[in-house]
């Protein structure tokens, strides 16, 4: 396979369209493919398809275009009310983030000029009310409390006009924004997904309705039923960088690898595309690179994962907004993430946090070198490092963006599980991490993440308990197939149990999966193929 480095460097070359007059001010290709929408408005028939362009760019998360194809409708037709509920609706990332209090402000100025234009249907009326909701009295109303009341007035809106496509797929997505947090009975998810793909047989085409079905099914107990619409997304809308890489949520759930792989070089690939015509989205190619060093990892493919990892770090800093808080979080993220995943405990143990960091990354970092410190058995560096997270945690909970400790909950968990594993307390280890582990088996985790329940397992054999391990490692196998480590631990630990028959089994599918070790120099694929010719 191409070498990932290169392809970040290479200048993709793509031709550029000169557009109708409506969009001077866009430069996308000719044939843009964006997938298939039907928004009906009273605007003025010559912004029709601008209109629906923007709520296009909506569906696949392309914020920052969106709102320019809906101020460009606005200046074009003044008049035009839903322009405006279009340039409030890009402000609003229902699943990436909280509007703060100057952006609330921007999005209720829009929905008043919105209302001042006087919308001249019912529907579109109950489109801009409901957003209305929302973005009203900001200071009186939690973030939880206002994402509630939107997906109730979206509920509404449906229910009026049931033939409405487009209000299916924006209710679904509401139910997801407004789901409780922890909730394992996915009740949102559930009828979200109900609704959705009775929609999306009606309109195989459409980007929201794959993309929300996507979402609605990133969990691990979900995941297989999002397959379908993960294959057929990217062909959707094969132009939009988050369309191309929204498939490997799913891949990844489910140990796909190569699939995952090739979905998030091509959103590279289109993000590239994109900038070369000075469209936004730089971003979207941090988020793609994430799950990327992810599956490399999975695959014996560690040289290309540390060429990411290097890569990141000459990133240019992107300012404001949610895909530049991505880049803050990768130069963090991705080190610790490698490290830890290739076993250097030497190198976890001695990350340094990002220059300007801040806490949430700079966390991030303490996590890794209290795993690290604790894998060396070294308690005195594992205890500094976790009193240093747990202070970061606290400025995170402090700070503006408080609601970013949340993210961090499973990372202090496993900090203390650790701690207490380095400090010699090996059933308040294990206790600290099964807690973690029923606790992801319940409510799920993040897809590019470490499953608590594998490290359960390397606790376990740490401790000369490879029957006990064993029986973790398969349960975290079935949650999150095909993981290097997990298939690792399990080989080994079942090896430890003279278990061969099964060992030999998990280490042919480890060899299996990183096409037998050939772009790979791990120990543990030089052990597997030992004892897989052995027997």
């Amino acid at each position: 396979m191409k070498s990932t480095a290169r392809l970040l460097i290479v200048c993709l070359l793509c031709s550029v369209a000169v557009i109708a007059d409506e969009e001077a001010v866009h430069h996308h290709e000719a044939g843009e493919q964006l997938g298939t929408v039907t928004f009906p408005t009273s605007c003025a028939p010559a912004v029709q398809a601008s209109f629906e362009r923007g709520v296009a760019l909506l569906h696949s998360f392309w914020y920052e275009e969106a709102e320019k194809q809906f101020a460009a409708v606005a200046q074009k037709d003044p008049k035009c009310a839903m322009a405006h509920w279009g340039v409030a609706m890009s402000f609003y990332h229902q699943l990436w983030s909280r509007p703060d209090e100057a952006t609330l402000k921007q999005g209720w100025e829009e929905i008043q000029k919105a209302q001042s234009a006087g919308a001249k249907t019912a529907r579109e009326r109950e489109y801009i009310a409901a957003l209305a909701t929302f973005y009203r009295d900001p200071a009186q109303r939690d973030h939880p409390a206002r994402a509630q009341a939107y997906s109730q007035a979206m509920e509404k809106v449906y229910a009026d006009n049931p033939a409405d496509l487009e209000a299916g797929a924006f209710y679904a997505l509401s139910l997801l924004a407004a789901e409780p947090p922890n909730d394992a009975s996915f009740a949102n998810r559930k009828q979200a997904i109900a609704i959705l793909n009775r929609l999306f047989e009606q309109e195989p085409n459409h980007p929201g309705l794959a993309h929300y079905i996507i979402h609605s099914c990133d969990k691990p107990q979900l995941a297989s039923l999002g397959l379908d619409a993960a294959r057929r997304y990217a062909q959707i809308a094969p132009s939009s960088p988050h369309a191309v890489h929204m498939p490997s949520h799913i891949f990844a759930r489910l140990g796909l690898w190569q699939e995952d792989i090739h979905s998030n070089l091509a959103s590279i690939a289109v993000t590239q595309k994109a900038m070369g015509m000075h469209m936004g989205g730089e971003g979207h190619q941090v988020h793609a690179m994430d799950f990327l060093i992810y599956a490399y990892l999975q695959v014996g493919q560690e040289k290309d994962a540390k060429a990411l990892v290097d890569k990141i770090q000459a990133v240019p800093s992107m300012g404001e907004g949610d895909m530049a808080r991505y880049v803050d979080y990768a130069r963090a993220g991705f080190p610790a993430m490698y490290s830890l995943e290739m076993r250097h405990w030497h190198e976890a143990a001695a990350l340094e946090p990002p220059a300007k960091a801040g806490p949430p990354d700079e966390a991030i970092t303490y996590w890794a070198r209290t795993i690290g410190a604790a894998r060396l058995h070294d308690a005195s560096a594992a205890r500094k490092n976790a009193q240093r997270f747990d202070a970061l945690l606290e400025e995170t909970r402090k700070g503006k963006n408080s609601y970013e400790a949340d993210d961090l909950k499973t990372n202090r968990d496993e900090v203390h599980a650790w701690l207490a594993f380095a400090e010699d307390k090996p059933e308040e280890a294990l206790r600290l991490m099964r807690e973690l582990a029923d606790h992801q088996d319940a409510v799920g985790k993040a897809e590019v993440e470490i499953p608590a329940r594998e490290m359960l397992g390397d606790m376990l054999l740490e401790m000369s308990r490879p029957g006990d391990a064993l029986a973790e490692y398969e349960r975290a196998l079935k949650t999150d197939p095909n993981r290097f480590n997990s298939l690792y631990g399990a080989a080994r630990a079942a090896e430890l149990a003279q278990q061969t028959a099964k060992a030999s089994s998990y280490y042919a599918q480890l060899l299996k999966n990183c096409d037998d070790g050939a772009h790979s120099e791990r120990p543990e694929l030089a052990r597997a193929k030992n004892l897989v010719a052995r027997n």
